[in-house]
């Protein structure tokens, strides 16, 4: 269980190094098997441990965030929402 859990941790920090093109995070896990993470391997860390879900979330939130892909078919399907909802 503990691959699953560490390779969606680390899955968080590799985007993050993707929106920041700052390759240097890493990502360290503690005996508890608790998460934390600092801008480079042996840096001291940049939040306390925290348990999987907090720690991706807290990964998440940091740096530039991704803008959300829209096509035409999505403002279309909204548009129809809208009108259906406004008689």
């Amino acid at each position: 269980m503990a691959g699953a859990r560490s390779t969606r941790a680390s899955a968080a920090v590799d985007r993050l190094k993707k929106r920041t093109g700052h390759p240097g995070y890493s990502m360290a896990i503690t005996g508890d098997g608790l998460f934390f993470l600092s801008e480079s391997p042996g840096a001291p860390p940049l939040c306390a441990p925290l348990e999987l879900d907090d720690f991706v979330a807290f990964v998440n939130g940091l740096g530039p965030q991704e803008q959300k892909r829209v096509s035409k078919h999505d403002l279309a399907f909204e548009k129809q929402l809208v009108k259906k909802n406004n008689p």
